[in-house]
């Protein structure tokens, strides 16, 4: 299983960096882009510090620059990659206690934690790239059987909306 789990990050690292390069490639990103990205990455680093038994570095729902969400996403991403290297079944069934962002506590393994952000964060990207699509810009196809075959995944072509639309 934690093949699976490494698999399953890899691919958060890869659809992230894809999302992030969308973004970057829009003129002015469209409403709600950053906030629903900064919090992807929020809910990352949230997830990490329950895991490694250490305050969160950023809120949840952060308010985030374009420069900053690349700057946040390589450290969110190098804290999992480093915790992924120490993982084995053991690891994965260790139970892990938290306090939620409304003050109930909760445990869970950190299998099920890891699948959830996993799962999480590809929710939020969908959400992103149905923005960008709204906003006439390409959106970032960010499937997991893409990332695994090493092929883009099938799309539409964005058609512009009329001039005035809104």
């Amino acid at each position: 299983m934690s093949g699976d789990i490494h698999k399953l990050f890899l691919h958060l690292a890869w659809a992230d960096a894809r999302l992030l390069g969308a973004v970057r490639a829009a003129p002015t990103p469209p409403a709600g882009v950053l906030e629903e990205y900064g919090h992807v990455l929020g809910a990352d680093e949230v997830w990490l510090a329950r895991l490694l038994g250490r305050s969160p570095r950023i809120a949840v729902w952060p308010s985030l620059t374009l420069a900053e969400l690349a700057e946040v996403a390589a450290a969110v991403h190098e804290g999992y990659r480093l915790y992924l290297a120490t993982l084995d079944d053991r690891t994965l069934d260790r139970t892990v206690a938290y306090t939620n962002s409304a003050g109930h506590a909760f445990e869970s393994t950190a299998r099920d934690i890891l699948l959830h952000v996993a799962l999480h964060a590809q929710y939020h990207r969908g959400k992103i790239n149905l923005l960008l699509r709204q906003a006439g810009l390409e959106p970032s196809p960010t499937d997991l059987i893409a990332f695994l075959r090493g092929a883009p995944a099938a799309t539409t072509r964005v058609t512009p909306p009329p001039p005035g639309a809104g």
